[in-house]
């Protein structure tokens, strides 16, 4: 539960009351997430709303899972090294500064009582449970986690890459299992540790695949006895073509570049298992790898299924063209939570994709609505029709479909810069990437592995006296040991990575 600052003439260690379980000092607008949707809609309230703010008549309270909005277009290039991972991330109290922000996690939503159920950090530590906060306006926007399958293996050898940590994470994991192949003599340990396969062939996995062995075959050079056609690097997708956003004649292109590169690109396979990291494809090939990154799709929020809110065959909510979830007053939605029909569209009943494309313009449209409610005014629809895209392949490669044109090669990954660059909030976030892309021209890679930053307390636990391979209770890792199987969560960047226009 958060606590509010100690008044004057108030004992010290007194309990506080949480300032946001009672009622709102105005008409409070609960933001549900702090992700694209979220971020961006409370920057556009606090902006239309700035006298009423001022005032006390509106309170915009954020509740987001991290204090921070990751950028995921820049994933690849942050797990590449071109761009530093604090760079990707956009601080939401700096951000928003009109806003209350509070970091927790939205477990349930009950809209006919108007109150959505908390759990933070103190209340974790306090035993006291999750608390109720009531709220006038809803803006629903949780966002995506990883669709995963029952794959056998998966949940204790995947990789995920959908959040800043797992992009690191995958970098310094390769980088590592270079120093693996480097210092065995087991042939067989060598083979699955230069073995290194990427399951989904959508804009998550072909940008971080092509940027990690952009990186992997230069750091090969500093390695004696690896050279880059020793990485193997395959790619598995399930349909009969990646990069499907950008048309089949780029999506062709982009085959013919990556196996140019001798990545193997397997087309309408499957993963079918990779129990003892030993993978096992559909097509019957079988061959033993340490890096099983998992960018296969992706799938409503579960608190989705916790709210009394219409939701479609696909769990998504079901939402007007004003972005109005269907049915409800004073409840809105949009990105990958919301099916949003596509007013653009000659298709009937055709919905917007859940990308960032459309998650970044349905934000400020959903914003003017909730001013335009709150003053009495009708709300405008949604109305975006798609332009195109663009994806890297690397350093100095790329594919593009912009307004019916197709760029290749160079052009299209300067376009990929350049969007993604302007579409980067904040000006401080700005600078410093463009400045971490001009001295990335004029400076080697770096290649150092910081994968001791994931176990920060390793070292202090073993000259403590900790048992080796054991985790203490409530700590963060004790052991560096590379060969003790590792669990990590799974997660991709299918919604995000068409956020190119």
């Amino acid at each position: 539960m958060v606590t509010a600052a100690h008044s004057r003439g108030e004992t010290p260690g007194t309990p506080q009351k949480n300032r946001f379980t009672g009622p709102a000092r105005g008409t409070r607008v609960l933001v549900a997430g702090g992700g694209y949707v979220g971020m961006y809609t409370a920057l556009h309230l606090q902006k239309l709303l700035r006298p009423e703010l001022a005032r006390g008549d509106v309170e915009i309270l954020v509740v987001s899972h991290d204090p921070y909005m990751t950028y995921q277009p820049f994933l690849p290039e942050a797990a590449a090294g071109s761009i530093s991972p604090r760079h990707v991330v956009v601080p939401l109290r700096r951000v928003l500064d009109k806003c209350a922000i509070l970091i927790g996690e939205i477990t349930a939503v009950t809209h006919a009582k108007r109150t959505a159920t908390v759990s933070t950090l103190a209340t974790a530590e306090e035993g006291t449970g999750a608390v109720e906060i009531p709220y006038d306006h809803l803006v629903i926007a949780p966002g995506s986690i990883s669709r995963t399958l029952p794959v056998p293996g998966l949940a204790d050898y995947g990789i995920g890459f959908k959040t800043v940590e797992e992009a690191i994470g995958l970098r310094n994991h390769v980088i590592e299992q270079m120093d693996i192949a480097s210092s065995t003599r087991d042939p067989a340990i060598r083979a699955a540790a230069l073995t290194f396969v990427f399951v989904g062939g959508g804009y998550a996995g072909v940008e971080a695949l092509g940027e990690l062995e952009d990186m992997a075959r230069y750091t090969a050079r500093y390695y004696h006895n690896v050279k880059p056609e020793d990485l193997r690097w395959v790619l598995v997708e399930a349909s009969d073509r990646i990069l499907p956003e950008v048309g089949e004649e780029m999506g062709r292109y982009a085959i013919r570049e990556l196996r140019r590169r001798n990545i193997d690109v397997r087309l309408e396979t499957r993963l079918d298992s990779c129990e003892n990291r030993l993978v096992v494809l559909s097509d019957g090939s079988r061959f033993p790898s340490r890096t099983i990154v998992w960018t296969a799709g992706v799938k409503p929020a579960p608190v989705l299924a916790a709210t009394d809110l219409p939701l479609n065959d696909r769990g998504r909510l079901r939402c007007t063209p004003e972005l109005r979830v269907e049915g409800t007053d004073r409840a809105w939605a949009a990105g990958d939570a919301a099916a949003v029909p596509d007013v653009t569209s000659a298709e009937p009943g055709a919905l917007c994709a859940p990308n960032a494309q459309h998650a970044v313009r349905q934000a400020k449209v959903l914003a003017e609505n909730i001013a335009a409610s709150l003053h009495d005014r009708p709300a405008k629809e949604y109305a975006h029709k798609y332009v195109g895209s663009v994806a890297s392949l690397g350093l100095h490669k790329g594919v593009a479909y912009v307004y019916g044109r197709k760029l290749k090669g160079y052009p299209a990954w300067f376009m990929h810069r350049v969007y993604h660059l302007s579409r980067m909030p904040t000006l401080n976030r700005k600078a410093r990437i463009l400045g971490e892309w001009l001295l990335s021209g004029l400076f080697k890679r770096e290649i150092v592995s910081l994968g001791s930053l994931e176990h920060p307390r390793a070292e202090f636990a073993l000259a403590a006296g900790a048992t080796p391979g054991r985790t203490p209770e409530k700590g963060p890792g004790t052991t560096r040991n590379t060969d003790t199987k590792r669990t990590e969560n799974t997660g991709d960047t299918g919604s995000p990575g068409p956020e190119q226009d």
